[in-house]
């Protein structure tokens, strides 16, 4: 940006939003001309204010900072010298910020001259608030808006456009807690004619936050004073706390005691290479985008999804409270022993446990709950005195004291190490010492757990995690060697036993060269209590001063049960807000400044109480351990998964990983798992999975952009890719219907017939030609797609809802005939309503329609019709306006009013032309209903309503709203009829076959009827058993019909006549010339050649009716070969007659034609 000083800055030559300025149409000035921009600014106006823009009390503001990491300055939020009002209010709506500056700092921060040095002051972006007039040049309205966001993205380089420069701001969510949401200048607003009003966009993919985040959003920018940690104090004091617990003072030398030096190095390292992975993966997934509060749950369940992230977050924050417990009960052991050393026992041991169990867990509840900085404060204090312990530790190492001798501890001696360097396994196994150390390493996460708490979690979460996991790793190692290298497996503990220097050479062992003997401790004998096997307080022995070994243990032990007590609240927290189990909502409240969980604290607390109780840990230890580990093994998966995606958007900055190490890492932990516990690794699993299972099945409405969803992209289009690549096959034909529902739940008859063979089989596209419209609003075809599309999936329709533009119904089929699908994913079977108003309305639509068969069968789709008696649009029958966006909100709704939509639509609907177009509150009411597809049927229920008016249904209304609903039933023992009368390569069989596969249909029986001659019925009835059973399609009933050609009876070729009478050309009654003007204005209409030339053919198509009426007249639904029509030779008025009366006044009734290459073969 240059600079330059406001009084000279050159005037905004296209700023003004007027639409948006405005508060309402009362107060809205003219709206611009053509020859005008919407953006336009009153040059003059702008030039004479510019000076006042030094006026403190101008609602102006400073420039952004050029660089992007610094603040946003925010606009002062005092009012301007005009009158606010609530146009001034609305004014700001557009391009404003969130969050605004104190009306404290007006005098400063609005004024020029006091404007911080590192903002650039630029005259393009400094600017007047009275300089926006309306764009016809009217000065009487002045528009209050925020002046710094408005210039700022109206003005670009300099030049009068409103695109905007790229900016951090417009990619905040909504509300985040980081800074404020701003948004650029849509689309619409840039491209659109000037004329025409621009759509109001809402948020870019992915960007919505659901309503509980959006809360936390908008808590966490309101809250001031904020305790947010660095990576020192946040994580790595909590790791190292965490990591370190008791086995460093109590279990660490006897690891080394039974597996020696060099295998209690290498367990270290094994479990030092697991946490490491995981922090790697940790670090990965953290700096891949904002990290918010939840920890590892929040890590799994935004790379994961819902299903992995729930089940684990559950868990994984039980886990924390059962630790609580675990630690709190190894400090009060710890105490009770030093009771008894000064027989100060209360009760009894178990009972002392308790009773101080209870009373530590209610202190470091009390210290939780009084906030996160007190909990901090004692973590330091905590770790201080770790480090001490641990100092004096190896201070004392150093320091030989005689009387130490006799308990095994000589100092460093090569020949001490070399003889503990191998293992010495008494009753133990290397896996069973190395379950037993493991849990020493977990913790690494007691920083990712607090993630919400951390000023800079993506710099926070790698730094200190890996570095406590290397420090940590460090000292391990260091008390393994050092252990090892000056003290002696067994120590009897008694001065007396020494060796005089005539018995040296019988001696073997390391302790003969200080002149002991320990050879009375004989491993099987168990005598001594001393040394690296006997002595579990060891440590205490050889340290500088023992207490402060006890005070380590101390640390050790409370400063684990804390960050636990603090991290199971703060995950459940996360999870809860989520809503991925709705019971559990009540504990995503939080308290304070700090939005602490309290009732998280108490839930922990109770759980934890309830096991410090049962003081009996041994079993639930390991469990613990196997929850911790299910966590690592996932986030080591997730590093995997989102890396194998290969999703645009896993970018993390933290380099220094690998999807296959981190995949080695994720088999690791699940090895680790069965290594500690095998059933309680069986157990973790089960747990699990069931989690997963149920959440799965609740799915959750959330959309987090998980590396599941990329997955799933990436593997359905390489599978679309290979499909394409392979010829068909006829044993792998599917029917791919491309079906013309209009707006999916205006046709439900014809939406679940379809369904039901295609489900789990073959594609189904619901087509949607939309005509009639001087100007297509693409926006609004858009956003239908994705509405329709989101009420499919939750009607749990396995279809694609397709709408498409275009100038008539037949041209709207030819696009999607042609472009509808992808690869070997495209349609091959055109379905259509019967047209059964084609009698009312004009003759040219039914031109139309009979078109779009012939360009099914030109494309080579096969075609299929149904008929229902009643008719199958149901859209003019209208439920409550806001059914469809409440569908979407729920599974289904319980109370609709179904009344009538007496309005119409100018927009003409697919395969039904003169009906009224279903709009966007045309939807029949939408109910779920327990049938055996679990589908949400359409069910209105006829009930008043206070609020809205309703016009009771007809009887036609109502016969059609049943007859719409009679596929979603599960249809009793019946039949379906096929008259398979013409071989069209076997489509005709196969429809009918894959709807009695299916649940709904499986008691109806398929009755074959074919044609035949009089005289051979028997040998006609053999072969179509023999072709059934070689295609292995069951059938209950074959009959053969020798009485087709038979003439129908005379009142029916009378009824049809007097049927086709209007539509005839009567060219004899006419002269040559004007009947070929007639033909061609009109060219559906029936020649008296054509008729009689296919006389016998309509003959047929009466007799057929007469013989469906006779023997399918029970059906459930008749499948039936569709009559071909010659196109060019047979007028669309008479194929329609064809039509009605060969399927009027049956059960429903489907006609089908395939397009005559095989779809069923017998081979194998």
């Amino acid at each position: 940006m240059s600079s330059s000083s406001p009084s000279h800055s050159t005037p905004a030559e296209g700023a003004a939003v007027d639409d948006f300025l405005a508060p309402d149409s009362g107060l809205r000035p003219p709206g611009p001309t053509p020859s005008q921009s919407r953006f336009q600014v009153d040059l003059v106006a702008e030039a004479a204010s510019a000076t006042q823009d030094k006026s403190p009390s101008s609602d102006a503001s400073t420039t952004v900072p050029s660089s992007d990491t610094a603040t946003p300055p925010a606009a002062p939020d005092g009012p301007g010298p005009a009158d606010p009002g609530t146009g001034g209010e609305e004014a700001k709506g557009r391009f404003r910020v969130v969050n605004f500056a104190d009306p404290g700092s007006v005098g400063s921060a609005a004024s020029p001259e006091a404007a911080p040095s590192e903002y650039v002051q630029n005259g393009d972006t400094v600017m007047s608030e009275t300089s926006l007039h309306s764009s016809t040049g009217g000065g009487q309205h002045h528009y209050h808006y925020d002046t710094h966001t408005n210039t700022y993205y109206l003005r670009t380089f300099g030049h009068n456009t409103i695109d905007a420069v790229p900016n951090i701001d417009f990619y905040r969510q909504t509300a985040a807690p980081l800074g404020e949401k701003l948004i650029r200048p849509t689309l619409s607003e840039l491209h659109d004619e000037l004329d025409k009003e621009p759509f109001e966009d809402g948020f870019a993919n992915g960007d919505e936050l659901s309503p509980a985040e959006e809360a936390a959003a908008k808590e966490s920018a309101e809250s001031k004073g904020v305790v947010k940690f660095g990576w020192i104090k946040g994580v790595l004091v909590r790791c190292m706390l965490n990591i370190w617990g008791v086995m460093l003072f109590i279990r660490m030398s006897w690891i080394v005691g039974q597996a020696g030096i060099a295998l209690a190095c290498l367990i270290v390292a094994m479990a030092t290479v697991v946490t490491t992975i995981t922090g790697l993966s940790t670090s990965a997934i953290a700096t891949n985008g904002f990290v918010r509060g939840g920890g590892a749950y929040y890590l799994i369940s935004r790379s994961l999804g819902p299903e992995f992230g729930g089940s684990i977050g559950l868990i994984f924050a039980f886990a924390n409270a059962v630790a609580v417990a675990m630690y709190v009960v190894g400090f009060a052991e710890t105490v009770v022993e030093l009771l008894a050393g000064v027989d100060a026992i209360m009760t009894d041991a178990t009972n002392d446990i308790r009773i101080i169990g209870t009373i530590t867990v209610i202190l470091l509840l009390g210290i939780s709950v009084a906030g996160m900085e007190w909990e901090a404060k004692a973590q330091i204090f905590l770790l201080i005195v770790l480090i001490t312990a641990i100092f004096n530790y190896f201070i004392g190492t150093f320091i030989t004291v005689k009387s130490k001798e006799s308990v095994g501890f000589f100092g460093y001696d090569a020949s001490i190490m070399w003889e503990n360097m191998g293992p010495d396994f008494r009753e133990q196994t290397f896996f069973s010492v190395f379950s037993i150390f493991f849990p020493a390493a977990t913790g690494i996460l007691a920083g990712a757990n607090i993630s919400g708490d951390l000023a800079d979690p993506q710099m926070a979460i790698p730094r200190g995690t890996l570095l406590a996991i290397l420090i940590t790793g460090i000292v391990y190692l260091g008390v393994a060697v050092s252990t090892g290298s000056c003290i002696v497996r067994d120590a009897s503990g008694n001065a007396n036993h020494t060796i005089s220097s005539a018995f040296l050479g019988n001696c073997s062992n390391a302790a003969c060269k200080f002149g002991y003997d320990f050879s009375s401790c004989l491993p099987e004998v168990d005598s001594c209590k001393y040394g690296l096997q006997n002595d579990f307080q060891v440590m205490s022995t050889v340290s500088g001063f023992g207490p402060i070994i006890t005070a380590g243990i101390f640390s050790a032990t409370l400063s684990s049960a804390l960050a636990s007590l603090v991290s199971a609240p703060k995950v459940f927290q996360a999870l809860c807000k989520d809503n991925i189990y709705p019971g559990l909502g009540m504990f995503a409240k939080g308290y304070g400044k700090n939005n602490e969980p309290l009732r998280g604290y108490i839930l922990t607390f109770g759980i934890a109480l309830a096991f410090i109780l049962i003081a009996e840990l041994n079993v639930i230890a390991p469990i613990i351990s196997n929850f911790f580990l299910a966590s690592y093994a996932l986030i080591n998966f997730s590093v995997f998964h989102a890396s194998l995606a290969n999703s645009p958007g896993w970018r993390p900055s933290f380099k220094y990983y690998n999807m296959w190490v981190s995949l080695a890492g994720a088999v690791l932990c699940c090895v680790v798992m069965f290594i500690i516990n095998w059933w309680a690794a069986l157990l973790t699993n089960v747990i699990v999975m069931a989690l997963f299972i149920y959440v799965s099945y609740k799915k959750p409405d959330v959309n987090w952009g998980s590396s599941t969803q990329a997955l799933t992209y990436h593997q359905a289009l390489t599978h679309t890719l290979q499909l394409s690549g392979v010829e068909d096959h006829i044993k792998n034909f599917r029917p791919q219907c491309l079906v013309m529902t209009g707006y999916p739940n205006s046709r439900p008859a014809l939406l679940d017939l379809v369904h039901s063979f295609t489900k789990n089989v073959g594609l189904m596209i619901c087509g949607h030609i939309r005509t009639g419209y001087r100007r297509p609003n693409f926006k609004d075809l858009a956003t239908d797609q994705a509405r329709y599309q989101r009420w499919l999936l939750r009607s749990e329709c396995k279809a694609f809802y397709t709408p498409v533009f275009a100038e008539d119904l037949r041209q709207g089929t030819q696009y999607l005939l042609q472009a509808a699908g992808l690869g070997r994913l495209k349609p091959n079977t055109l379905v259509l309503g019967f047209k059964n108003d084609w009698r009312d309305g004009d003759m040219m639509n039914v031109e139309t329609y009979i078109s779009m068969i012939h360009d099914a069968f030109d494309f080579q789709f096969g075609a299929v019709v149904l008929r229902l008696k009643e008719g199958l649009d149901v859209s003019h029958i209208q439920g409550q306006d806001e059914l469809l966006s409440s569908q979407e909100k729920s599974s289904g709704t319980k109370d609709v009013v179904v009344s009538i939509d007496t309005s119409k639509d100018s927009d003409a609907d697919s395969s039904k032309l003169s009906s009224k177009a279903a709009s966007l509150q045309n939807s029949p009411a939408i109910q779920k209903d327990d049938d055996d597809d679990g589908r949400a049927t359409t069910q209105p229920l006829l009930k008043k309503d206070k609020k809205s008016p309703t016009v009771p249904l007809n009887v036609s209304d109502q016969r059609m709203l049943e007859a719409s609903q009679q596929f979603q039933k599960k249809q009793g023992k019946g039949t379906v009829d096929v008259w398979w009368l013409f071989d069209d390569g076997g489509l005709t069989l196969l429809i009918p076959y894959l709807l009695t596969n299916k649940k709904r249909w499986k008691d109806c029986k398929i009755r074959v009827f074919i044609g035949g001659k009089i005289n051979r019925i028997d040998h006609d009835r053999r072969t179509m058993a023999t072709l059934l059973s070689k295609f292995r399609i069951d059938f209950s009933d074959i009959t053969v019909l020798g009485d087709i050609n038979t003439k129908p009876k005379k009142e029916h070729t009378s009824a049809f006549e007097e049927m086709i009478e209007p539509y005839r050309l009567k060219e004899d009654d006419l002269e040559p010339d004007a009947a070929e003007r007639l033909k061609n204005s009109e060219p559906w209409r029936i020649t008296d050649n054509e008729l009689e030339l296919y006389r016998a053919k309509t003959n047929r198509q009466i007799r057929l009716n007469e013989l469906l009426k006779e023997h399918s007249s029970t059906a459930n639904l008749i499948v039936m070969s569709l009559p071909l029509a010659r196109k060019g030779a047979v007028s669309s008025a008479l194929y329609m007659a064809w039509l009605e009366v060969l399927s009027q006044d049956l059960p429903p009734i489907i006609l089908v034609r395939g397009n005559h290459q095989s779809v069923l073969t017998f081979y194998s």
